[in-house]
This record gives structure tokens, C-alpha cells and sequence, in this order.
């Protein structure tokens, strides 16, 4: 499938009626062996990717260079849909952003997550209205690409202990989705009554993912919560 082919396949799979499952590879080799076991698409995980070049999970420890040719060369040799984990989007304004998303299309992949988070110990999250142009930039960027291409924003509150979080995480989702993001994702919420609420406020599609609490839910557990996109951690 060309990129086009792709992106547009990858947008199907959060519009139909059935979750999908999609797991997280950090190189090549771990692409091609999950691209054969019969997932529809593939995501790369930052943290994989700096574990296997010996560093920590920090956005500083691998440069935005060094994971674009990573995922870039995952994108070429998968035959699937390939969405990147772009951490915060390799810098903290709303241009940098969009330079990461232009040039993280010019690699191959058709969709991608960008973060709230901030890396600052005194205000962990971006304030909301800087964090709403980030993910406008990343969207103009995406549509001026030309690719169809899945915007995924990601908030970090259940992970930085943000006050009153289930609110914050509704508020914040909805912004990022009038913003242009078309996938909302929210790491940390991970029991089932937290997801179903999600799952009913948040006007977009959501993201799960399974693996950072050890949570038991099965993948017909989280369909039935109305979650229509399971990403695998572990």
C-alpha cells in the first residue's frame, strides 16, 4: 500500500464498529513480527525505542532526529499503518510541533500522538490554552501534508497527579478535539467505570492502553466500554 493507502486504512479502523488492537513495536525486526501476526496497524513506543539505544524514557535522551529515522525505517518496512509516539512533539512551541508532525509524515507513518506533558517539575502539564496550539499546529501541519492522517492527543493528568483529573482530562480532551485532534488519548485511566465516563464525555474516539497499571481488562471487556482503539504497552 502506498502512504496515502495507508493513512486512509488507518482512518477506517477508528471509524468502524469493532476495537482494534494495536501494538507497540521500537524497531524493525519487532515491526515485521507483529505485522505478522495479523494486526491491523502498528505504533511505535518512544520508550521502546530509547531502551533499545540504552537510554531512559525522556524526551531529551533521544533526539527528535534520532526517533524520526527510527520510526521512519519502521514505516518503510511495515505494510501497515504506522502511528508514531512522538512524546511532546520535540519541542515546546506550538512551530516546533508542527515541524516534528511535517517531517514525521516525510518519514512514512499516517498518524501520530503528541503530549501535554511538559517536562518542567513545576508545572508538569502545559497549560491548556498553549497545549490547544500545539495540537492546532500539529493538525495544520498534517492537513497541509496532503496524507490522510490520524491526530492523536494524548493528556497526561492521570500521570501527573493533576487536581480534580477526571474533569481536567474531559476538559482537556474536548479542547484538543475542537482543535483537530481525531483520537483522544488519556494514559493512567485504566479501571472500567473511569473509561466508560471517558468514553461518554470526550467527543472523539479514545485510546486505551494496556500494560502501565496491570490492569485485568480483556480486549471485549474495553469494546464493550465504547473504546474503539487498544494499544498494547507490554
Amino acid at each position: 500500500m502506498s502512504q496515502i493507502q495507508r493513512g486512509l486504512r488507518f482512518q477506517q479502523l477508528h471509524t468502524a464498529e469493532a476495537i482494534f488492537l494495536m501494538p507497540n513495536a521500537w524497531d524493525v525486526g519487532s515491526a515485521l513480527m507483529l505485522a505478522s501476526c495479523g494486526f491491523p496497524a502498528i505504533a511505535t513506543t518512544s520508550a521502546g525505542v530509547a531502551f533499545s539505544l540504552g537510554f531512559p524514557d525522556q524526551e531529551a535522551a533521544v533526539s527528535r532526529e534520532t526517533m524520526l529515522d527510527r520510526v521512519g525505517s519502521i514505516a518503510a518496512a511495515s505494510p501497515l499503518p504506522v502511528s508514531a509516539d512522538l512524546q511532546s512533539g520535540y519541542g515546546a512551541s506550538p512551530e516546533e510541533v508542527g515541524e516534528t508532525i511535517a517531517a514525521a509524515i516525510r518519514a512514512g507513518v499516517v498518524g501520530a500522538n503528541i503530549e501535554d506533558y511538559s517536562g518542567n517539575p513545576a508545572q508538569a502539564l502545559f497549560d491548556r490554552e498553549h497545549a490547544v496550539a500545539r495540537v492546532r499546529a500539529a493538525r495544520r501541519a498534517a492537513d497541509a501534508s496532503g496524507v490522510p492522517f490520524v491526530l492523536t492527543a494524548r493528556s497526561d493528568v492521570y500521570l501527573t497527579g493533576a487536581s480534580n483529573v477526571f474533569a481536567e482530562a474531559v476538559e482537556r480532551c474536548n479542547a484538543y478535539r475542537e482543535a483537530g485532534a481525531d483520537c483522544l488519548f488519556v494514559p493512567g485511566a485504566s479501571d472500567p467505570k473511569t473509561i466508560e465516563a471517558l468514553v461518554r464525555e470526550i467527543n472523539a474516539p479514545l485510546t486505551v492502553v494496556m500494560g502501565l497499571t496491570g490492569s485485568p481488562l480483556t480486549v471485549p471487556q474495553l469494546g464493550s466500554l465504547g473504546s474503539p482503539r487498544f494499544q498494547c504497552n507490554k
